[in-house]
């Protein structure tokens, strides 16, 4: 049973931008990406640990720089870990993505954190002309190179993808510690194996099917790190939710939105529209989170605990849903859930069934 003093909880979004009240169609990006950084200090002054922000290409969202804006809501936060959710480095530049994310620790007093992934969606890909048939060697070379990277010394470095280095020194240095680095996972054992032989940390992006499924993948990740002799991590996990007064309104709210977000992906990548039987099923015992306060804390206890994370990153107002609906979400999760969800831990008498 994790101990409660190690437990971390965050908050996550994809950028996702906001439908208008009065019109029912989207704010413009201006509005979206002012609306997050005020999402970001309210979650700061409610005490949560990490806010984590997505990097996505893609009509609909409207974050494509995170690290820019987690600049910008450094500038008005005080303790709140800035985070990504995930950065996609196989179509980045690792010496670049580690100069702004060590700039970003200096300016926050040792905030920053990034989350490194090879992205589940590919539309940077082909837009920072680099061929999807190369996704796996992209990420596999570049998560070595940052890994270099980070012991803040000087460089040397050959590479097929990358630049070739020769005693490169790296600047902003970071002074007293390395850049926090998590792996952001969506389920294949190699991706677990790679995260351990690194030394990374992981977070299980679980967005559908029941969560207990994942447990191996973290047996797997602790027999990996004793195997190549890195320190025991604790992992974490994040999904989707939706909290309100009510469970009838946080349900309708996550059939209109989330559900609406899911059928646009799914369009893409040629997945069949999510009906009532399979949402019900990801509310009741899958990823989805979605209910009152208490409801969500018991169902985030029970699964936090089986699958054995110390870490829970709520991803939040997916799919357009008002700005109003996804500042009560936070300000539930982080007065009402999280507390609840610690003490639920603590005791072990969650009851989601």
């Amino acid at each position: 049973m994790p101990d409660n003093d190690q437990l971390v909880f965050g908050l996550d979004t994809f950028g996702d931008v906001p439908d208008d009240p009065s019109t029912d169609t989207p704010v413009s990006y201006a509005a979206a990406l002012q609306q997050i950084i005020k999402e970001a200090q309210l979650a700061d002054d409610l005490g949560i640990d990490v806010i984590a922000l997505g990097e996505h290409h893609r009509l609909e969202y409207a974050i494509s720089s995170p690290d820019i804006m987690l600049s910008a809501i450094a500038s008005v936060t005080k303790k709140i870990k800035l985070s990504t959710g995930v950065t996609v480095l196989s179509s980045d530049d690792p010496v670049r993505v580690y100069e702004r994310f060590a700039t970003l620790d200096n300016i926050s007093n040792g905030r920053a954190q990034i989350m490194l992934g090879r992205g589940s969606f590919t539309e940077s890909f082909p837009l920072f002309g680099y061929h999807l048939e190369d996704y796996d060697a992209l990420f596999e070379e570049k998560i070595a190179l940052f890994s270099k990277l980070r012991e803040s010394g000087s460089i040397n470095w050959q590479g097929h993808f990358t630049q070739d280095l020769k005693n490169q020194e790296i600047y902003p240095k970071i002074n007293g510690h390395q850049l926090e680095t998590y792996v952001g996972v969506g389920g294949t054992p190699d991706s677990i194996i790679r995260a351990a032989y690194y030394g990374f940390p992981v977070i299980l992006a679980i967005i559908g099917g029941d969560p207990e499924r994942f447990k191996p993948y973290v047996e797997l990740y602790q027999k990996a790190t004793v195997q190549f002799k890195q320190p025991q991590q604790p992992l974490g996990m994040h999904s989707h939710g939706v909290i309100a007064e009510t469970d009838e309104k946080a349900h309708n709210i996550a059939w209109n939105y989330l559900r609406r977000s899911m059928d646009r992906i799914g369009n893409d990548r040629g997945w069949a529209p999510m009906n009532k039987e399979r949402f019900d099923f990801e509310v009741a015992r899958g990823a989805y989170y979605v209910g009152t306060p208490e409801h969500v804390a018991h169902k985030i206890a029970q699964k936090m605990t089986k699958v054995g994370v110390k870490r829970f990153d709520f991803i939040y107002g997916a799919g357009g849903q008002y700005s109003t609906l996804r500042e009560k979400t936070i300000e539930l999760y982080a007065t009402k859930v999280v507390p609840r969800v610690k003490e639920l831990i603590k005791t072990g008498e969650y009851s989601y069934e």
